[in-house]
């Protein structure tokens, strides 16, 4: 049986940026890289769908989360020594 292979995300997005180009074919490329041309294409397709995310405004989004947390964070540490406050007045 054969083992399968795993390919890490860097190669994966190097192979797609090469069919991207079309300077070479999909077969042209897989058969240097030693894939399968479907992995090749499937790799594109995927490529193709996710480049929409690279200029969408999901980063400016997580950079409005990081400052929410960090509200959250003082909120929840002044509520800490509000709680310690008046559970030592109630042990009196």
């Amino acid at each position: 049986m054969t083992k399968r292979r795993n390919f890490s995300d860097k190669f994966k997005a190097a192979v797609a940026l090469e069919a991207l180009r079309g300077d070479k074919t999909v077969q042209e490329i897989a058969a240097k890289r030693q894939l399968h041309p479907t992995q090749v294409s499937t790799w594109k397709r995927q490529a193709i769908e996710g480049m929409a995310g690279v200029f969408s405004d999901k980063v400016k989004k997580a950079e409005n989360k990081d400052g929410e947390i960090k509200e959250l964070h003082a909120k929840i540490g002044k509520l800490a020594v509000e709680n310690d406050f008046l559970s030592q007045g109630l042990k009196r």
